[in-house]
């Protein structure tokens, strides 16, 4: 590919990364994504030196935003893209050389076919690639013309909603999930509070068969069914965490209850009410299905 060849491929994405403290994945994020005409970072008011980091990248747009989740955070900063074609990354996921080529190909000779792509992730757990669990099948929506796609209004583990069938593309992106043991445990229970508090507001109610059944199939499924057993220690790690997070998620939500008829009322995040976030929704069709460790 010669530079011009790129250079004309690239111009048409704008590439979008949400960030909060990542500081430790933030610049070889930006590195795997200096080919797209525009990159916006899009940061939850960090307290470590991801600002900083961010500010020394060229043709990079740093923006602070508060968060109320992943979709609202995202759905604004498709907004704030100047180009139609529209590539989202997390801060600790990668763009790789083959990825990066694919997508270029697509618009080598002009529109491409479809309105959004799906990109498969290479998921990594303490520095070696999670095989099975249910990571091998792990892909999400991430390239989409403007107006093709939004994400539906939840708190946490939002889909992305597409107006038509999102390809999927060959080369996956690189998604450093977990480095560090200890935060990405707190990661999980600040999930999970998340995810109780979505429940809650749909009305919904928890009891034996959501805080034990639950949190054990999730078990069952993760580490028999979708082979984590093959992963070794670290699936056996893993898969005990998914479970964890999903009975602490149903537990949260039976507390909830029983403090209501003591008159306590439960502690719930903030929720993004603004109806631009929101908007064009109707429009669009029904949610991808989830195929990672989201669910519970």
């Amino acid at each position: 590919m010669t530079t011009s060849d790129s250079s004309s491929a690239s111009s048409q994405i704008s590439a979008i990364v949400t960030t909060f403290n990542e500081e430790r994945h933030i610049g070889a994020c930006l590195d795997s994504l200096r080919w797209c005409d525009e990159v916006l970072v899009v940061d939850s008011h960090s307290t470590d030196d991801t600002p900083t980091i961010v500010q020394k990248f060229e043709n990079v747009r740093f923006m602070q935003r508060t968060y109320f989740g992943s979709a609202s955070q995202k759905n604004w900063a498709m907004d704030q893209a100047k180009n139609d074609w529209i590539l989202i990354f997390d801060a600790d996921e990668r763009c790789t050389d083959a990825l990066r080529e694919e997508i270029e190909d697509l618009f080598r000779s002009g529109e491409p076919p479809h309105e959004a792509y799906t990109i498969k992730r290479t998921v990594y757990f303490l520095g070696q690639v999670i095989r099975f669990s249910g990571w091998q099948r792990d892909r999400v929506v991430r390239l989409l013309k403007r107006g093709a796609g939004r994400y539906p209004n939840r708190r946490v583990h939002a889909d992305m909603m597409t107006r038509s069938p999102a390809k999927v593309l060959k080369n996956p992106m690189l998604h450093f999930m977990v480095d560090d043991f200890v935060a990405y445990a707190q990661r999980i229970a600040k999930y999970s509070w998340w995810g109780a508090a979505q429940v809650w507001k749909e009305g919904r109610r928890s009891g034996p068969l959501q805080v034990f059944a639950r949190s054990l199939w999730r078990f069952l499924r993760t580490y028999f069914v979708q082979l984590g057993i093959l992963d070794g220690m670290r699936g056996l790690v893993f898969c005990l965490l998914q479970a964890y997070g999903t009975y602490l998620k149903w537990a949260i939500v039976w507390s909830w209850h029983v403090n209501v008829k003591h008159g306590i009322e439960p502690n719930l995040p903030v929720f993004d009410d603004s109806e631009e976030t929101w908007q064009g929704l109707d429009e669009l069709g029904a949610p991808e299905p989830m195929t990672g460790a989201g669910q519970g």
